[in-house]
């Protein structure tokens, strides 16, 4: 809803400034689709030039996000958390019943109480990759940070492709306007011998190329990139989280401190307080 108002804004703001201004809009209507046929149509192929076809699906995909905001909100925090101490108490307590969870998380118990959770294959592979390494005496826990730590940014990077393909097109797009609008020169320079009023229209139809390139790179898809990128770098938290609780588990500390390391690394707008995890931990242990 946000990213709509934002877009709202934008083109109220220009086009209203334009006309209160006294400009007319006939000579930016009449000349739109040409020009947005030539700016559009070449960052389009652009982008498909510069990325490869999963590279396109995934970009396209990740533009809802820009709408729809992280897809991990506060609730979900909470639940991993519970996940989470659930299953070191579990390790703890019992290592053999927590092979069976970790190597048919889909049958888990503990796992299908948490459905958003469980559907996150990435989530699920990290939590059960980790408690398997430990139970294989894999057990070192700057070794295991490490190797957390390389895969969680491996999987940032490759889920921040998409707005590094959206800010190539950002960039690119005023000088596609330009390449626009000396198209149009030189059409206006092949009707030289026209009345100035003539003239005029042709010139001032050449600058909208300018005008869209700009406004295309400045107004939308460059926001569009910045605020993907905000998304996906939030949504990286969740993953931050599971590896502080896993990593302070190998450290042995209690479980209820994992879980507190695990709750202070939660971004502060989805962080659960003291007192509502305190419940959520008791309503777990009464389910389980």
């Amino acid at each position: 809803m946000i990213g709509l108002i934002g877009i709202i804004v934008v083109f109220v703001t220009v086009f209203g400034g334009y006309l209160l201004a006294g400009g007319k809009m006939g000579i930016i209507l009449k000349s739109l689709p040409f020009e947005m046929i030539m700016i559009g149509g070449a960052a389009t192929g652009a982008f498909i030039l510069s990325n490869s076809g999963s590279g396109i699906k995934h970009t396209l995909k990740d533009v809802g996000k820009v709408f729809k905001g992280p897809k991990w909100k506060s609730q979900d925090y909470c639940d991993m958390l519970c996940l989470l101490f659930e299953l070191v108490r579990v390790a703890r307590t019992n290592p053999v019943v927590l092979e069976s969870h970790t190597e048919n998380p889909e049958g888990s118990d503990i796992f299908s109480r948490y459905p958003r959770i469980q559907a996150d294959a990435e989530s699920v592979e990290l939590i059960c990759d980790t408690l398997r390494s430990a139970s294989m005496n894999y057990d070192d826990p700057h070794q295991v940070e490490e190797v957390l730590e390389k895969r969680i940014e491996a999987n940032l990077h490759q889920s921040l492709h998409s707005t590094h393909a959206l800010q190539t097109v950002a960039d690119g797009l005023p000088a596609l306007g330009i390449v626009a609008a000396v198209l149009g020169v030189i059409k206006t320079m092949a009707s030289i011998d026209q009345p100035p009023e003539v003239l005029g229209g042709l010139i001032g139809g050449a600058l909208v190329g300018t005008f869209l390139g700009v406004f295309l790179a400045y107004g939308l898809v460059g926001p569009l990139s910045a605020r993907l990128k905000d998304v996906v770098e939030e949504d990286a938290h969740f993953h931050q989280l599971i590896r502080e609780v896993l990593v302070a588990n190998l450290h042995q500390h209690a479980p209820n401190i994992c879980i507190e390391v695990g709750r202070q690394s939660t971004p502060g707008h989805c962080r659960p307080s003291f007192s509502d995890l305190e419940e959520a931990l008791k309503a777990a242990k009464v389910a389980a």
